[in-house]
C-alpha cells in the first residue's frame, strides 16, 4: 500500500474488516478487543443474525453473524474469522467477521457519498462510506447493525435465584 506523506498521519478511529467481498469498519470507541471466536451456546428463537452467547471474561456476550444479518450465506469459520466486541449501552457484543483488516484512521478528504441501499441500507446501518488502500470502507452504525444482539435478554439467560 503507497502512502502520501503527511497524509496518512491521523488518528486511528476506525477497526476495518472484511464480511464476504465487502470492506466494512466500526469507530474504535466502540471496540472493546478483537478475539478469536470462542464456544458458543446457541439460544433458541434468538433474534435473526445471532448465534448465541459466550462466556467472556466472565461476561455473557451475544455473537451477532454479520454475514447472516447482511444476508449472505453462512461459511465455515475460518482462522482468520474474529469477533469483534463492541460495547453499547453498558452492554458487550460479539460481531462475527470473516477477518480484521486493519486500524486506521479517515481524513474529510476520503469520505464518499453513501449510496441509497434500497430496505436493506437500515439492515446494514451504514453511517458513511471512505476511500481507504483502494477500497470503498462502509463505516457501519455499530447500535443499528447490534441491535438484533440487544434484544437477547441475558437476565432471562440466569438461572432463578443466582444473583448477577
Amino acid at each position: 500500500m503507497r502512502r502520501r506523506a503527511g497524509r496518512y498521519d491521523r488518528q486511528k478511529d476506525l477497526v476495518g474488516f472484511v464480511v464476504g467481498d465487502v470492506h466494512y469498519a466500526v469507530p474504535i470507541a466502540y471496540v472493546r478487543e478483537i478475539i478469536q471466536p470462542l464456544e458458543l451456546v446457541a439460544l433458541p428463537q434468538a433474534p435473526s443474525g445471532v448465534l448465541g452467547v459466550a462466556d467472556h471474561r466472565g461476561e455473557v456476550v451475544p455473537i451477532l453473524d454479520l454475514r447472516r444479518r447482511f444476508g449472505l450465506s453462512p461459511e465455515l469459520s475460518t482462522r482468520r474469522a474474529k469477533w469483534v466486541i463492541v460495547t453499547l449501552r453498558g452492554q458487550s457484543v460479539g460481531l462475527f467477521v470473516d477477518a480484521v483488516t486493519d486500524v486506521y484512521g479517515a481524513a474529510a478528504d476520503d469520505d464518499r457519498p453513501v449510496p441509497r441501499l434500497g430496505p436493506e441500507q437500515l439492515l446494514r446501518g451504514v453511517a458513511s462510506v471512505i476511500r481507504f488502500a483502494d477500497e470503498l470502507v462502509f463505516v457501519l452504525d455499530v447500535a443499528a447493525v447490534a441491535a438484533p444482539a440487544l434484544e437477547v435478554d441475558l437476565d432471562a439467560l440466569r438461572p432463578q435465584g443466582v444473583a448477577p
